[in-house]
């Protein structure tokens, strides 16, 4: 197995590090595309040649060139135009320093054999981690089902050579009974007797043969419904919790085209075993006898496999892609009313004759007893094309049904009350689809319902409502469940962790470090750490009470932070210039020792909104160093000014004082022209602009200046 291989198969935490060694110059759908080329190079020793460079480097270019024309003979269009962009980059960036390439490959070899080796060292200490055990499950049942596809295909060979025998068998006791009849003085000779010797030896094989076939549909069937098992009752529950974690921004390894594979080849067999045990019935139609093994047992069989196929289909719908509104891709399940969104239904059974045959219906909160739903809850109507056709797509070669152009409203009830529990963004709902699948001596009634989805009103209401689909789903996975915020369980802080980081690394390619996980913990748990050792966090904590003194909850100032960094601090935050989230005790730590004029970023904790500021260190004459932090920048600031040129150009001045910039070195030594340089903004940018009218003002700059401090600021 690949190195590539491997590192797909582990935990989410190790997948995080993975996916921060790549970026645009050299992204990970190189790795994944020619990860097997790519592993076969020495790249240490291609980095030390450059000759040798410049050959890996066109090599690697018409490595691309044959993966583009395998997909061009496909019609992918998308992945076509992906591939070409990427193979631009590559020239753009390699072109005439194909060394570099070399380097940046054999570093980011030699960074993944580091995080496989932990999480394999991790794996040593508390045994078998649940990749490998997943590795093994996938492994031994692709075994299964391979060897039930062989079974099935062995059945057939053998209801041939069965069929044939049977013909052979019935053609000479019919010739031999004629020649019986034929006789005249109706003495049996001694050439028919060695005739009807060998005839009851054929008989004795056919019998033995019938024995055989109904021994292998019964083991065939056996090991289908062993498969089935493992697929309904294993295999698609972690599916649907691995797709539940990445709707909160967890690891996107939710494909299902290995379950499809799986689930379609199930019951191809099946249907395929339905028309041998027809064949079987045909046969014994032409030829029965007492005690004929292939009546014995073959309604049982019929019965079994008839069962197991419609048991499969009841299970084979899925929502592939959960309710989604697509101003907001990063944030499904949360819904607005009169806003278009999107949910995508799949048939894990891809079988020809079902093309078209399924029309899906989609309804909310459809058949819940007044016992489930929640006094004074808002109900809604569905707008849109609520039904669709499964067709076979083009695109992906899968069974599906996409709704896109979906709408929530809300209903008016006369006798609505305002004796909620409950406020807006704790409000539980679900989206139902239905259909039917109707085939010969079977009826199916299949149906499948969405993760619960919260419906706002208005934007403001959002994250709110995103920080209620992050709790249900970090500890929650039943689907029915819509009164869960009435008792909301707390959660582990080592769980929140990984869920937060997720937020960062799903928008950004840069997840929360332990030290900054390590601040957010301790602003977090604050007085209740001491109550409870292992960290447990109430969900009115997270989403409701005040943390600072602005009154602002925990999740709502986090999330203020991260449109902050999605709008105006995108590529510093992903070069790792930003510390962001470090206490004042820490961030004085941090600065002690270091040149005057070093400085750092942090998050402001008293911004509503999300705020950055500035805070560097200086010397007295004594030389105890004092640090100084600016006023935050909030996104307003940061939208007339870009952070980098607020670094460039940041002013401080004093009475009968020379202005000066105390910023020179970015945390812990860097001059701060090598990290900011590329993103700095002047005004002869905007004038290489062609034909751009003459302008009537002059142009001008702003310039953040500040007063020399002599004092701590107060906290921000």
């Amino acid at each position: 197995m690949t190195l590539w291989n491997q590192l797909q198969l582990l935990d989410s935490l190790y997948l995080e590090q993975v996916d921060q060694l790549y970026d645009e110059a050299f992204p990970m759908e190189i790795r994944q595309y020619l990860s097997q080329w790519i592993e076969s190079h020495d790249w240490e020793s291609v980095a030390s040649n450059v000759s040798l460079a410049t050959l890996r480097f066109h090599e690697l270019l018409n490595q691309l060139d044959e993966h583009y024309s395998r997909l061009n003979l496909g019609n992918n269009f998308l992945l076509q135009h992906n591939i070409r962009k990427i193979k631009r980059n590559l020239q753009e960036h390699f072109q005439e320093d194909p060394v570099h390439m070399a380097m940046i490959i054999a570093s980011t070899l030699n960074e993944e054999r580091k995080i496989l080796e932990t999480a394999l060292r991790a794996q040593d200490k508390g045994g078998s981690s649940q990749g490998s055990i997943m590795m093994e499950q996938q492994n031994e049942l692709g075994n299964k089902v391979n060897n039930l596809k062989t079974s099935v295909q062995e059945i057939e060979q053998d209801i041939q050579v069965l069929e044939d025998a049977q013909d052979e068998y019935d053609f000479k006791r019919n010739t031999l009974q004629s020649r019986v009849e034929a006789e005249m003085n109706g003495q049996i000779t001694k050439e028919i007797q060695q005739e009807e010797m060998a005839l009851r030896q054929m008989f004795v094989g056919l019998t033995m043969k019938r024995e055989v076939v109904i021994k292998e549909i019964a083991n065939a069937l056996t090991l289908a419904e062993q498969i089935q098992l493992s697929l309904v009752s294993e295999e698609l529950p972690e599916w649907k919790k691995r797709q539940q974690m990445a709707c909160i921004g967890g690891p996107p390894n939710a494909c299902l085209d290995q379950l499809q594979s799986w689930f379609t080849a199930v019951a191809e067999c099946l249907q395929q075993v339905r028309q041998q045990l027809k064949k079987i019935q045909e046969l014994v139609q032409k030829f029965t006898y007492n005690n004929d093994p292939l009546t014995l047992g073959k309604s049982q069989l019929d019965e079994q496999a008839l069962s197991l196929f419609k048991n499969l289909i009841l299970n084979s719908l899925v929502v592939e892609r959960q309710p989604c509104m697509p101003t907001h891709p990063q944030r499904p399940l949360v819904i607005k009313t009169g806003v278009q969104f999107t949910v995508k239904i799949r048939s894990l059974v891809k079988l020809p004759e079902l093309n078209c045959q399924l029309k899906v219906k989609v309804s909310i909160d459809k058949d819940l007893t007044q016992k489930d739903t929640i006094k004074g809850c808002r109900k809604f109507n569905i707008l849109g094309t609520f039904s669709k056709v499964l067709n076979l797509e083009e695109s992906s070669g899968c069974l599906a049904a996409e709704f896109r152009h979906l709408q929530l409203k809300e209903m008016k009830c006369s006798n609505k009350t305002n004796e909620t529990p409950l406020i807006i963004s704790e409000e539980l709902h679900i989206l139902n689809f239905e259909t039917q699948l109707i085939q010969p001596e079977l009826c199916v009634d299949l149906s499948i319902t969405s993760l619960p989805v919260v419906v706002i009103s208005h934007v403001n209401q959002l994250p709110s409502a995103w920080g209620s689909i992050l709790w249900y789903n970090m500890l929650c996975s039943e689907p029915h469940n819509l009164t869960f915020f009435l008792n909301p369980p707390p959660v582990k802080w080592e769980q929140l962790s990984k869920v937060l980081s997720w937020q960062f690394s799903s928008v950004t390619k840069r997840a929360l470090n332990f030290e900054q996980l390590r601040m957010l913990a301790d602003k977090l748990l604050g007085h209740e750490a001491q109550g409870d050792p292992e960290g447990h966090i109430n969900w009115n904590t997270f989403c409701k009470m005040s943390s600072n003194e602005r009154g602002l909850p925990f999740w709502l100032w986090i999330d203020g932070i991260l449109d902050l960094i999605k709008r105006h601090l995108l590529n510093i935050w992903n070069d790792g210039y930003i510390i962001g989230f470090l206490s004042k005790d820490r961030e004085r730590a941090l600065l002690s020792g270091k040149l005057p004029g070093t400085f750092l970023l942090r998050f402001s904790e008293t911004c509503r909104d999300g705020g950055i500021t500035i805070t560097w260190v200086e010397y007295s004459q004594n030389g105890e160093p004092k640090t100084h932090s600016v006023k935050p920048y909030t996104k307003t600031d940061l939208a007339s000014i870009s952070l980098p040129n607020v670094i460039r150009n940041y002013t401080l001045t004093a009475a009968e004082k020379i202005p000066v910039n105390p910023l020179i070195y970015l945390y812990p030594d860097i001059p701060k022209d090598d990290a900011f340089g590329r993103y700095y903004i002047s005004s002869s940018d905007e004038e290489m602009e062609i034909d751009k009218p003459i302008k009537p003002y002059l142009d001008r700059r702003i310039i953040s200046v500040s007063d020399e401090p002599f004092s701590r600021p107060r906290k921000c």
